[in-house]
């Protein structure tokens, strides 16, 4: 029995793009189109009755952005599409990079009036460096936008990457006409509206050149003269090479008024890839054993990417977010956590419709599936069906910006540890827990994570905190080669020392040259910026 032909239905994809370029919508309206939900709610200010699928947390319906991804699938052309809902803002850049290790490709949103903005670049270097297929999407055409051909050169030179024309915009703002597709040779012509389906844009096939020029006049001619000069200049569409992350195939079209978006939803069964093979490293006797395992292989495994506290304020649950990359999952297998070796029994397995979650029935490589747990998982760790497997790639990164908690009132200390340890497993934030003692230290990558926190602390577990500043701008984590050595280190830095969540001790620093003085006193002891999953694998001097 082979699970090849499950695995190569699968399509998992995150969207990726600056925050307002329009990725939530976007994604609200894939779901629209696959048939997901019956009616799609806009990211709109805060008095919107009716809010984005995929926004659930409060503070993101208040403050209409994404904080943290979501999860959602959908069925399409007999293809499982499995779509993953990055948070744009640069101070949740870490969750998007973990989530961009669970995808086989991404699509990226491009807003047509701003081009490729700062933090689409740090994304965009994190599919470079996983070789990710990567689809464009130009959104907001019915704007008054930059010309198409800047776009397409701007998105060339930023990705370091030619870009191949798939459908290409007839005018813009108030004069947009529609787009011309480049496979099918026929033009959709553009209608506003939210509500409309894709079904309802009239389509007019090229050939008919009489009928486009009588009704877009100069318009039509001007598209079609920049149509080829963008095609002259772009490479023919070559599959292999989008495989390999060396092109990405760019669309136009506007997100909020669903123009455009079938064309996307399309490219993505007929052109991304579907789950590919993992490379699992595992230490036995301090030797590196490594093993590829395909996505068709018997046994169940698969990766912790994000851990998510309280997705349902009623139960204090966790949810362990699963990009599965091997067998079949079904209800009631026996698992076990690499890294514990410890039986996994969640209390229930979940697929996602962003906030409505159904029960698993079965589930594939390329499926993300949720474990209601407890605790005892954590970020990174590989669930098998008892093979000895370990997969890595999921980094953390060390903070810049340090906060003090201080409790307002001393009697829910015990709310607060709980709070910070559920949202230290998370990801959310880093918690650092200084050997000296004294009051516990957040680590973030940026301010907002802070606010976030601090909200989460007192909505979700009644623990209401001052946040205040502290003397630390950086932490490293050390590991030393012999015992005495590192016992040397923690003995001349007793003030400087803490533990993360994750049980790691790690180097807190009051400035850059801290570290430098400090290596320089401790040649033997490693100063790391990165460290991998559960402090299992640190990296990098």
């Amino acid at each position: 029995m082979s699970y090849a032909p499950e695995t190569r239905r699968r399509r998992t994809f995150a969207i990726i793009s600056h925050p307002d370029a329009g990725k939530t919508t976007l994604t609200e309206k894939l779901l629209l189109f696959s048939g997901a939900i019956q009616i799609a709610g806009a990211v709109k200010g805060r008095k919107a009755s009716r809010h984005a699928t995929s926004d659930w947390m409060e503070i993101e319906k208040q403050r209409g952005i994404s904080v943290a991804s979501s999860v959602m699938q959908m069925l399409y052309r007999e293809h499982v599409i499995n779509l993953l809902d990055t948070p744009g803002h640069k101070d949740f850049s870490e969750d998007t990079y973990r989530v961009l290790t669970a995808v086989d490709s991404a699509l990226m949103v491009i807003d047509a009036a701003n081009g490729v903005e700062a933090q689409t670049r740090r994304l965009i270097e994190v599919c470079r460096q996983r070789d990710t297929p990567i689809i464009t999407f130009v959104n907001k055409m019915d704007r008054e936008v930059r010309d198409p051909l800047d776009i397409m050169d701007e998105v060339e030179r930023e990705l370091g990457m030619p870009c191949c024309p798939m459908t290409w915009p007839v005018g813009q703002g108030k004069s947009f006409g529609g787009i011309i597709n480049l496979r099918t040779k026929t033009m959709t012509v553009f209608e506003s509206g939210s509500e409309r389906r894709p079904q309802d844009f009239e389509a007019i096939p090229l050939s008919d050149e009489a009928t486009l020029r009588a009704r877009f006049g100069a318009e039509f001619d001007a598209a079609l003269e920049s149509m080829e000069l963008a095609v002259g200049a772009s490479p023919a569409w070559d599959h292999e090479a989008f495989l390999a992350g060396k092109l990405t195939p760019v669309f136009f079209g506007s997100g909020v008024n669903n123009f455009g978006v079938m064309e996307v939803l399309d490219a993505l069964v007929d052109m991304a890839p579907p789950p590919g093979p993992r490379v699992s490293t595992l230490e036995v006797n301090k030797q590196p054993v490594v093993k590829t395992i395909q996505p068709e292989d018997e046994g169940f495994a698969g990766v912790v990417f994000k851990v998510q506290a309280n997705m349902d304020a009623n139960h204090r649950d966790r949810i362990a977010f699963v990009r599965v990359a091997s067998g079949k999952y079904t209800p009631g297998m026996k698992l076990k956590v690499q890294r514990t070796s410890k039986e996994l029994r969640p209390t229930s397995v979940v697929t996602f419709m962003s906030q409505r979650r159904e029960a698993v029935e079965e589930a594939y490589a390329g499926d993300i599936i949720g474990f209601t747990t407890h605790g005892g998982v954590q970020l990174g760790d590989t669930i098998t069906d008892g093979a000895n497997l370990q997969f890595t790639g999921l980094p953390f990164f060390a903070p810049e910006m340090f906060m003090t908690v201080v409790l307002k009132n001393p009697l829910r200390t015990k709310q607060l540890q709980q709070g910070l340890a559920q949202l230290g497993e998370e990801g959310a934030i880093q918690v650092f827990k200084p050997d000296a003692g004294g009051n516990m230290l957040l680590g973030a990558v940026g301010q907002l994570q802070f606010e976030v926190v601090q909200h989460r602390l007192k909505a979700e577990y009644d623990a209401d905190v001052r946040l205040e500043g502290c003397q630390y701008t950086g932490a490293r984590w050390i590991t030393a080669d012999n015992a005495a050595d590192l016992r040397a280190f923690t003995d001349a830095y007793p003030l400087r020392l803490a533990h993360d969540a994750a049980d790691t001790l790690a180097y807190l620093c009051t400035s850059p040259y801290d570290v430098r003085l400090a290596q320089e006193r401790f040649p033997k002891i490693h100063f790391h910026p990165l460290r991998e999953h559960a402090g299992l694998a640190l990296q990098g001097a």
